[in-house]
């Protein structure tokens, strides 16, 4: 990390200062309050993107969200929070490159503000299961060894048994995992797609083959594993490469490790579509094969429900049907 930027009144934050002297050459820039830099206009994504900078601020509202309808993994409260935005892959199909102006990773330290409200939560469902997802706007592990976020959550969670957590993960760190005891309440969910595709539109992301390979490992330690094939891209030899993807899997994860499966395919609100095509205007991944329905840009319903079907039958050869669950944006 080459810059730095960093709120006044955190400064001297103990997450902060362990940061900082992580990167003892990295450039500091002190800022009053994070939007000065990450929301500021006529900011070039893609050329920031290229040599991101990491903002440290504090957050002051807004810490656990409903989850968007169509989220979850068969609970009935779905909430996530977002400890950090922006994420360290380049992944084209992403929603987060077509809704932030910035491309730079932005942490917010004061972790302890969002144990706070998810504690508020739980309150507010007395006796209930919670379901909090800390994947939405970043990837839950990438950066675990600047943020220390699972190492600070997984205590907290483990003390709070009626509240599970979703990390959700392109990443093959797995030290924080399997150095210590694996809690019920934990879902460790890898976003996979085939190597095809991850080849094509997963910039930076790790090898599939690493990522199922640290799923294995994860899962051999005793941890409850999630599977997330969305969104599911069409090429036309789906079947194949698909129906690899999936023997890959179970080659290496055994069924009864997996918690669930969600998968459902690319859809985009018209206007993030619109702005992620003006990023990338030459993507091959947007040509062609997608349409405008309703508010959504989507491939046709037929393609849809072809990929659906096939992914469902597929895996329920290893697992059974109350796994599956569907990731469908609704088309308004």
């Amino acid at each position: 990390m080459e810059t730095l930027y960093i709120e006044r009144d955190i400064a001297e934050h103990a997450r902060v200062r362990g940061i900082v002297e992580r990167f003892p050459r990295a450039r500091q820039i002190e800022c009053e309050r994070y939007g000065e830099v990450f929301n500021r206009r006529a900011q070039n994504f893609r050329i920031q993107k290229q040599d991101p900078a990491l903002i440290l601020a504090q957050k002051f509202d807004n810490f656990v969200l409903p989850a968007p309808a169509g989220y979850g993994i068969g609970g009935h409260n779905n909430y996530y929070f977002s400890h950090m935005l922006n994420c360290l892959y380049d992944c084209r199909y992403c929603f987060l490159q077509g809704m932030y102006q910035s491309a730079h990773y932005l942490l917010f330290v004061n972790y302890e503000k969002f144990m706070d409200e998810i504690r508020e939560v739980m309150l507010r469902h007395e006796g209930e299961q919670v379901y909090f997802f800390s994947g939405y706007d970043c990837d839950s592990l990438a950066l675990e060894s600047v943020t220390g976020f699972a190492g600070a959550f997984l205590p907290f969670f483990e003390e709070h048994p009626r509240a599970w957590l979703e990390l959700r993960t392109k990443s093959v760190r797995t030290k924080e995992l399997l150095a210590r005891p694996p809690i019920d309440n934990c879902v460790v969910a890898y976003s996979l797609t085939p190597d095809e595709v991850a080849k094509a539109v997963e910039h930076e992301a790790p090898p599939v083959a690493s990522r199922i390979s640290a799923m294995g490992k994860v899962a051999r330690a005793g941890w409850k594993v999630g599977l997330r094939l969305d969104p599911l891209i069409y090429r036309d030899d789906f079947q194949a490469v698909y129906g690899r993807l999936i023997e890959d899997i179970f080659r290496e994860v055994e069924p009864s490790a997996i918690h669930s499966v969600s998968f459902g395919p690319m859809r985009f609100p018209q206007s993030m579509y619109d702005g992620i095509v003006k990023l990338y205007p030459k993507e091959r991944l947007f040509a062609g094969s997608l349409e405008k329905r309703k508010s959504m840009v989507s491939y046709s319903s037929e393609v849809e429900d072809a990929m659906m079907t096939f992914c469902r039958e597929t895996l329920r050869r290893y697992v059974p049907d109350s796994v599956f669950f569907a990731c469908l944006p609704e088309v308004t």
